[in-house]
């Protein structure tokens, strides 16, 4: 598989760092039909948990968002890689933005155990476009656009 680049948005909101509040939320979007991309948490200070949603369809997380009153801070932008698992996968995309004089402010790869990986890169906001040029990113694949319209949401058949 050759490395496919994606920019993939993202939101931020916050809860306190207490047992449960991730799998409230994670609950909150399964039962409302937000598949994600990816999620993560990260302490951000004494009682304090950032939660970061990469939704598959962002207009669905706004959906949540209006009617159960969940803050959300963004969109904000990332890049989502995948690509064949090998060694130095990485390095090619890190010496591409250094090239370009571009910073990575943050990442996380995975090994998806089948020859594959997925990277979540996050580079400074006004870099963005540049960063997305240089990758040669595009936007997330078009059997995702406008996943909406090809599946019901269950809350919705019962209307």
């Amino acid at each position: 598989m050759a490395v496919k680049i994606y920019s993939a948005p993202y939101y931020t909101t916050t809860a306190p760092d207490i047992p449960g509040e991730a799998c409230r939320l994670l609950s909150r979007l399964a039962r409302d039909d937000v598949n994600l991309l990816a999620f993560t948490a990260l302490p951000i200070g004494t009682g304090e948990t950032q939660l970061v949603i990469y939704p598959l369809n962002t207009t669905w997380l706004a959906d949540v968002a209006r009617r159960t009153g969940l803050v959300l801070n963004g969109p904000h932008h990332a890049f989502l890689v995948q690509g064949d698992d090998e060694l130095g996968a990485l390095v090619k995309i890190h010496h591409r933005l250094c090239d370009a004089d571009i910073n990575v402010v943050t990442s996380t790869g995975l090994a998806d155990g089948k020859g594959g990986y997925r990277y979540l890169l996050h580079v400074h906001p006004q870099d963005f476009a540049r960063a997305s040029d240089v990758l040669g990113a595009t936007h997330i694949p078009s059997r995702w656009d406008n996943f909406e319209l090809k599946i019901p949401r269950h809350f919705e058949a019962s209307m």
